[in-house]
């Protein structure tokens, strides 16, 4: 790496990118794709416009404020859905996460800029130890477990799959936001 500057650019093109990519995702003809990849869009899209450098943008402090409620809102989303689909306490604690940095370029601007100092240690700690075992867990289960024959559709296999209906793309789309959020996370 170069320096903050670049990391931070590409940071905001893979959340991004990830955040187009679960636009595409909630054209799935399942329901529950389509619903989990709508709040995954919004914080792919949340995160690159934090992770955009102080030095382009700086946001006032009622632009974060406003961040805090969109995710604080999320957040509370998160916790009603939750009740029926236990993978939604993941978009809870990633929605915290979001509302926790943007409080704390609230009470401390500099933090933006990636000179860190922000934010509760205790608390900065645990979600990077949160977000670290999610990257290790969700890579874990893109490798390969072994050889698995891929049904395309066709003469009695299973259909084929969709853009927004494919379950490695989702995992890799989740593990690129949890790659961001770490990176976010240390620099806070």
């Amino acid at each position: 790496m170069h320096g903050p500057a670049q990391a931070a650019w590409l940071l905001v093109a893979l959340c991004a990118a990830t955040g187009a990519y679960c636009l595409l995702r909630m054209r799935s003809r399942i329901e529950e794709q389509r619903r989990t990849a709508g709040g995954e869009a919004l914080m792919g899209f949340g995160m690159a416009v934090m992770a955009v450098p102080a030095a382009v943008i700086a946001l006032p402090r009622w632009a974060w404020l406003g961040y805090a409620a969109v995710f604080g809102a999320a957040a509370l989303h998160a916790l009603w859905t939750a009740r029926a689909n236990r993978h939604h306490l993941h978009h809870l604690v990633g929605a915290c996460a979001m509302v926790y940095m943007s409080l704390a370029m609230i009470t401390t601007p500099g933090a933006h800029a990636g000179h860190g100092g922000a934010g509760l240690p205790v608390l900065t700690g645990a979600l990077l130890l949160y977000f670290a075992g999610y990257v290790l867990w969700s890579g874990a289960r893109l490798a390969p477990a072994g050889t698995v024959a891929a049904g395309r559709g066709g003469s009695g296999g299973p259909p084929a799959l969709g853009w927004g209906d494919r379950p490695e793309l989702a995992l890799a789309c989740r593990l690129s936001m949890g790659i961001g959020m770490l990176a976010m996370l240390l620099t806070l």
